[in-house]
């Protein structure tokens, strides 16, 4: 089941009011058991093809439900105004087709581990701690969800980073990457489609060397080029079944280290 309600940020952008979502497993109003959570961002695009920004949605709801899946997945709008997204889902400032885009991903991923993580932590029968807290997101998303695995590495243990927008780092590895001392059994699902490389002209280098530098630093990383794969919801739904089994939640929802 999914359910939303309304929410505010207010460092990034004061009273306005924007959607929180929640997907609980089938089974969690029958047992007290607690569960993992994944947070995710746009979680606009993940439930509800009314709601996706381009009318189709990551279906995450039915997949999860038809595998029974044994996980929470908590997830809030983005910020829809412009650019605005871009400046929120990036830890960097960087400039796109002439515009500079101002990064505050450090201040999403603020709000996110000191208000909204506790707040659903307080309402709802999580696991809390970092072996059972994941984070994953698509295009800025994975450029977040890369971010947080590496600066928030306390909090979260492993992540889902699809067709991550690293073409938007210059052209190198990450400075979060190459900063960061991972802490033990970090586990990250990267992709990209096969289409979406001809997008941007340095992706498929930084991609590369991106992985090559996680795998250096004992991340234990699962890489792919989605054949065919292209740059929306459509293909994105596709790729759940992979990362959800990297991530450790098969059958159950236990995490598997």
């Amino acid at each position: 089941m999914v359910y939303d309600w309304e929410i505010e940020i207010p460092p990034l952008t004061g009273g306005r009011k924007r959607k929180a979502y929640i997907y609980l497993p089938d089974g969690y109003d029958g047992v007290e058991d607690r569960y993992p959570v994944m947070y995710m961002f746009d979680g606009h695009n993940l439930f509800s093809d009314k709601e996706a920004s381009y009318g189709k949605s990551w279906g995450l709801a039915e997949y999860l439900d038809g595998t029974r899946t044994r996980l929470i997945v908590a997830a809030a709008e983005c910020n829809h105004e412009g650019y605005c997204r871009l400046s929120e889902y990036s830890p960097f400032d960087f400039t796109m087709r002439g515009e500079k885009i101002r990064g505050r991903g450090k201040q999403y991923m603020d709000w996110l581990v000191k208000t909204f993580k506790p707040y659903i932590d307080a309402n709802y029968r999580t696991l809390p701690d970092r072996e059972h807290t994941a984070i994953g997101g698509s295009s800025m998303g994975g450029l977040m969800t890369v971010y947080a695995l590496s600066a928030y590495n306390k909090y979260f243990s492993r992540g889902a980073a699809l067709s991550p927008s690293l073409w938007a780092c210059g052209g190198s590895v990450p400075d979060f990457v190459q900063k960061t001392k991972y802490r033990k059994n970090t586990v990250l699902y990267m992709d990209y489609g096969s289409k979406e490389f001809s997008n941007h002209g340095i992706q498929q280098k930084c991609f590369a060397e991106t992985c090559s530098a996680l795998i250096e630093k004992n991340v234990h990383l699962t890489a792919r080029v989605v054949t065919d794969g292209t740059h929306c919801e459509a293909s994105w739904e596709r790729q759940i079944p992979f990362f959800m089994r990297v991530l450790g939640f098969g059958a159950g929802g236990r995490i598997k280290s």
